[in-house]
């Protein structure tokens, strides 16, 4: 997830920067035998967090935790979604699912409205789980302050990041000329 993240910070330079880290880091994550590692795990967060959530449900009725359930709900819906599309652009459609693909929603009305806030949550949430596990990490001699201001700057850092990705996607950093054949999957429904 790592890597991903920096590949789609990488956009905030240029599309040319983010399609070039993408495609050296293929040969990796595209090998067979990793993809199924790859979507394996995604099954796995996604299943663990949902019993997590069914487990702890009436637990987390309060302040922060509340944030961490909504986060995690999110990270399971994105990532489901996200993983469907990817599969289904390289699958159904036979397109290139590299940093046009991603743009080409934020590109064609109405689906911006969606896009945005879609990638946007995706980002923050990543971050604002993450600061949720440092919070528990305050129970295991983490201090008081060196965790609040840990868990602010994770939280700032994703809302920051989220922020310039969807800029990159969108368009608002440079031009984005999103090629015909990823726009036509909105225009005629695919």
């Amino acid at each position: 997830m790592t890597l991903h993240l920096f590949n789609h910070l990488l956009a905030i330079g240029s599309v040319e920067a983010h399609i070039h880290f993408m495609e050296a880091f293929r040969a990796v994550y595209r090998n067979r035998v990793v993809e199924i590692i790859l979507l394996l795990c995604v099954a796995s967060q996604v299943a663990s967090g949902l019993a997590f959530v069914r487990r702890r449900w009436r637990d987390r009725h309060q302040g922060l935790d509340l944030l961490q359930l909504g986060s995690g709900l999110y990270l399971a819906f994105f990532l489901l979604v996200h993983v469907g599309a990817v599969l289904a652009g390289r699958m159904k459609f036979g397109l290139d699912t590299n940093f046009y693909y991603a743009a080409a929603g934020m590109h064609v009305l109405p689906y911006r409205y969606f896009f945005m806030p879609y990638y946007f949550f995706a980002v923050l949430a990543i971050a604002v789980h993450l600061a949720r596990a440092l919070h528990w990490l305050a129970h295991d001699g983490l201090g008081t302050g060196a965790m609040r201001s840990a868990t602010t700057l994770l939280m700032a850092s994703g809302f920051i990041a989220a922020t310039l990705i969807v800029a990159a996607l969108s368009g608002a950093l440079y031009v984005v000329t999103v090629p015909a054949k990823y726009l036509a999957t909105f225009v005629s429904g695919g």
